[in-house]
């Protein structure tokens, strides 16, 4: 009779739980180069209506000063950065998982937007850019004429 190998915790190896493991590891690895965190930080949030788009991100210990948000014809850019933070003489670091460093993220509007209008605000760590349609490119109604 034939017993598969165990592995670890006593279960049937499986390979493909093997390459799930293998990824997670390389997954840790490159967090710890920054890689991922250039890609999906910060954490963002649109909605769109007729009227504008909203924008929220997620940016935790940035500093405003540090942001800058551009619109360029129906692209948004936010650009900022993390400072590393500073230990203090006689500290530690037992674990660091928050990536410090620069980062841009863009994305594409629905529509045009009046650039002369976006507002921003920051509260509890949490970028909100407002952009408010263009007027020329809201839709508009149009009222059919008859001819009798």
């Amino acid at each position: 009779m034939f017993w598969p190998e165990l592995g670890r915790y006593g279960r049937v190896w499986s390979p493909w739980r093997e390459m799930e493991r293998l990824q997670q590891d390389v997954n840790r690895l490159l967090a710890r180069e920054g890689a991922p965190y250039a890609a999906t930080f910060p954490a963002v949030n649109i909605w769109a209506s007729d009227q504008d788009v909203i924008v929220e991100a997620e940016i935790p210990g940035i500093d405003p000063a540090d942001l800058d948000i551009t619109v360029a014809e129906n692209i948004l850019r936010l650009t900022g950065s993390r400072k590393p933070e500073e230990l203090k003489p006689g500290e530690v670091s037992h674990r660091r998982e928050r990536a410090s460093g620069e980062f841009t993220r863009s994305f594409r509007l629905p529509y045009a937007v009046d650039s002369g209008k976006v507002e921003a605000t920051y509260e509890k760590g949490v970028l909100t850019v407002r952009l408010p349609r263009a007027e020329a490119d809201k839709p508009r109604k149009i009222a059919i004429k008859s001819q009798r």
